[in-house]
């Protein structure tokens, strides 16, 4: 066994595992312990593993997840190799924990929070602002955490003073691995949002930076982590052509697939033979559709105009009026759970993080869609897109319906 392939192995053993002894792994690949000490300083010298007393403990959070090695060819020619290895799903009971990956972004944001909206050339004064952790994908990431998924988040940032700011705060954070790409010619991707005090309601405009510079080679290096995994979760945010060979490596490796089509583009219609669940809002599938969506009837008129194009399943969300729900012929509405609204900014973001999570245990569309309401309406009760609820807070909350 060459030397970087038996390292990578030893981090999959720690991925799973948490925890290794030297004496156990030298044991494993019929090597001396003074080989394994070896191999385990290098990876700690690398920030992937910590070392302690005869052996050492996985550091699931890194720049880079795993040591890549390099692969023959391009993402096509992977893509063709991993068509002939692709897996059934198994169902999951609930008591096991899916794994959800997910590609997407990373933002820094830039919150300010006004008695009103400013009107065209007007001037507020803030009633106060953050600068704190945003970007659909890691909101998403953070929401699929917190509602009891095992996540691996990938993303990248710029070589700026926020990819500090994004490092710390996925080291510190609850999702369990990420792999985080750097640009060497765009900053990180950063938001200004008003948060208005009169309803919650918000306003928000992107640069997208180093989120639209996702390459080919970064997306084929996921292959490992989304081979372990049930579902991938996509938004928008990213440049196209990533977003669509992740959804091409997901189908060949028999992984579901959610897209979440915000911010909306046109895109998005040329990716649907490869999604699972696309889970537009109201905005996005009137944009999809053609369909003005205002109410239920609407709503389901929308969702068969999308189901035409070519979408699997289709969920529009559509915040107090709950969500509709299309498979195959079958509707199903989903109300929204009653909530006191403070900060309307991650709640989309909070439903579908919830949302992968609960389909990855295998719940059903709609057991999975009544979690996610449940999950969003606690987030909208707290101030900040990345502040989400508790899965024991979600489950309270069920129960009172």
């Amino acid at each position: 066994m060459f030397l970087e392939e038996r390292r990578n192995n030893i981090l999959d053993y720690l991925d799973k595992y948490e925890r290794v002894s030297v004496a156990y792994l030298a044991t494993s690949f019929a090597v001396t312990k003074e080989t394994i000490r070896s191999d385990l300083n290098v990876l700690a010298q690398l920030g992937l593993v910590q070392r302690c007393h005869g052996g050492a403990i996985v550091i699931r959070r890194s720049l880079q997840a795993k040591l890549i090695t390099e692969t023959d060819g391009t993402f096509e020619v992977l893509l063709r190799r991993l068509e002939s290895q692709k897996r059934k799903v198994p169902e999951r009971g609930k008591n096991m924990r899916g794994k959800v990956c997910i590609l997407g972004s990373f933002n820094v944001d830039i919150v300010a929070r006004v008695a009103r909206f400013p009107k065209g050339g007007e001037s507020l004064l803030a009633l106060g602002s953050t600068l704190g952790p945003g970007g659909k994908g890691a909101n998403q990431a953070m929401a699929a955490s917190r509602a009891g998924a095992q996540v691996h988040f990938v993303s990248k940032v710029g070589k700026d003073q926020f990819s500090q700011f994004a490092f710390d705060h996925l080291s510190s954070s609850e999702i369990h691995s990420f792999t985080l790409y750097q640009s060497e010619t765009e900053p990180t991707g950063n938001a200004i949002i008003y948060v208005s005090q009169q309803d919650g309601e918000n306003m928000i405009a992107i640069y997208s930076g180093a989120n639209k510079t996702i390459t080919d080679e970064e997306v084929t290096a996921i292959a490992p982590e989304l081979a372990g995994a049930d579902v991938l979760l996509l938004q928008l945010e990213n440049n196209f052509n990533a977003t669509l060979n992740a959804m091409k490596l997901a189908n060949a490796l028999g992984i579901r697939v959610i897209l979440n089509p915000a911010p909306y583009s046109a895109d998005a219609l040329q990716c649907l033979e490869y999604v699972d669940v696309i889970t537009p809002n109201e905005t996005e599938a009137s944009l999809l559709s053609g369909v003005e969506v205002t109410d239920l009837n609407s709503a389901r008129e929308a969702a068969q105009r999308i189901a035409g194009l070519g979408a699997r399943r289709v969920i529009i969300t559509m915040g107090a009026r709950g969500a509709m729900i299309l498979e195959g012929s079958q509707f199903q509405h989903i109300p929204a759970f009653p909530a006191l609204s403070v900060d309307t900014t991650g709640a989309g973001d909070a439903f579908n993080g919830a949302f992968a999570a609960a389909i990855a245990t295998g719940q059903t569309i709609a057991q999975a869609a009544t979690y996610a309401a449940a999950f969003a309406s606690l987030a909208v009760e707290r101030e900040g897109a990345s502040n989400m609820p508790q899965h024991q807070q979600v489950v309270a909350r069920l129960s009172q319906r």
